[in-house]
């Protein structure tokens, strides 16, 4: 008796089919970009529309170069703490300068095959820089949700010191703008979690933008937006960078190349490869991204490094091939050149609500719930990382993360045998 077997989709169905997820996939991965980018350009003290560029410019390099085909980069929270230094002390040309020298870092670690040790980052201090940077993220959007003056807020430079600024000003506080970033949060939260492939943040803040129109609040907005792609940023270098700027810089390249690599991995576990990333694709996919900061560095706009929530919702909708990366440019550039009028109309609470968003998912919460299983040595690491962050900067706290290790490491080589059991297990 033979089998009833339906007949395999002919060569043509398939490719179109590709095609179809590549552009859904580009299109949603576009949207979540948007408020994302526009955000955290702010947060850095750049341009908007800077956070956007970054994937404009980049993502043409990464597509054609990069080995992970739905790999998708862009501005992202972990480059914040660097680049808002970099800004405050020299404006777009600070920007431009930790740029280049960090895209200097992350081509010199692909030439030297060193992606395969940047991934060892001990885990710890990875889930600590970014719990750091989150809680970072949320004190910093003090003064837009509360509605508090901006000349008020510009004494302490660490987030603490910020936070308890803000804190001395409640008295002048407005309630409007924390509803609106309560609106964002909420409907962001309540959107991803109902319907995953949505960009939850864009509809949050579309409906935070609704509310604030009709009950007729005149809240601070964006301002115009366009797509003007920057002129090379000007900048000239002093005999202190290199105290300055060169630390900085490799710090920055760290975290990126940490960033690009577990980004990888993550995406290619969601699409079912579950394989460790071969060396040599860990060092190419640095290169790649260390060409395209180049020149993205050259124009001043953020460094481009793995986006988690972009690529999954790439993965997501259907996206399969690079161009699903290319076409979320595409996108974004689209949505700047005939959307710019209502971008600028987004009230700036709205996109403080964002990042607040943003900060809250960054917290690492599943680390706090077994912080009390994990080893003493990683639990300390992440803490030290996370306060460090809030205290120091960013460089320091990595620093001070990894220290840890290292101090770990001495001690085992250097103390008899049997209190080596001891430390090993961090007790």
């Amino acid at each position: 008796m033979s089998k009833n077997v339906e007949p395999s989709a002919s060569p043509s169905a398939n490719r179109w089919r590709r095609l179809a997820g590549d552009v859904a996939g580009g299109a949603i991965a576009a949207m979540v970009a948007l408020p994302y980018g526009l955000a955290m350009a702010r947060l850095m003290g750049l341009p908007a529309e800077f956070g956007l560029y970054t994937s404009i410019v980049t993502a043409p390099i990464t597509a054609c170069l990069g080995r992970n085909p739905v790999l998708i980069g862009g501005t992202a929270s972990a480059t914040v703490p660097f680049l808002a230094a970099a800004v405050r002390e020299d404006g777009i040309g600070g920007a431009s300068k930790i740029g280049l020298t960090a895209s200097v870092f992350l081509l010199a670690f692909g030439v030297m095959r060193l992606g395969r040790y940047v991934a060892k980052v001990p885990h710890a201090v990875v889930s600590g820089f970014s719990c750091g940077v989150g809680a970072m993220m949320v004190i910093l959007q003090a003064r837009t949700l509360l509605g508090l003056p901006a000349q008020g807020l510009g004494g302490p430079s660490s987030s603490i010191g910020q936070l308890a600024l803000a804190l001395t000003m409640l008295g002048r506080a407005r309630w409007e703008p924390a509803l609106l970033g309560t609106i964002v949060v909420a409907g962001s939260i309540v959107a991803a979690r109902r319907w995953p492939r949505s960009p939850s943040p864009l509809l949050g803040v579309g409906t935070a933008a609704l509310v604030a129109m009709a009950l007729g609040w005149r809240e601070a907005t964006l301002g115009e937006v366009s797509l003007a792609i920057p002129a090379p940023a000007e900048f000239s270098w002093r005999a202190t960078d290199l105290r300055n700027v060169v630390p900085a810089a490799l710090g920055l390249a760290v975290v990126a190349a940490v960033n690009i690599l577990i980004t990888s991995r993550v995406v290619e576990h969601f699409r079912g490869r579950h394989r460790p990333l071969r060396p040599a694709d860990a060092d190419a996919e640095l290169g790649a991204y260390g060409i395209a900061n180049l020149l993205a560095g050259a124009l001043g706009v953020p460094p481009s490094v793995g986006i988690p929530a972009r690529s999954l919702a790439n993965v997501r909708c259907g996206g399969t091939t690079r161009l699903s990366n290319l076409l979320h440019a595409v996108f974004l550039a689209l949505f700047l050149r005939f959307g710019s009028g209502v971008i600028a109309r987004v009230p700036m609470p709205a996109l403080a609500g964002v990042t607040v968003y943003v900060g809250i998912s960054l917290l690492e919460w599943s680390t706090w719930r077994r912080l009390h299983r994990m080893r003493r040595l990683d639990a300390s690491a992440f803490l030290l990382t996370a306060f460090a962050v809030l205290t120091t900067n960013a460089v320091a706290a990595m620093a001070l993360g990894c220290s840890l290790y290292l101090a770990r490491r001495a001690l085992v080589r250097l103390l008899p045998a049997r209190p080596t059991a001891a430390i090993e297990t961090g007790r």
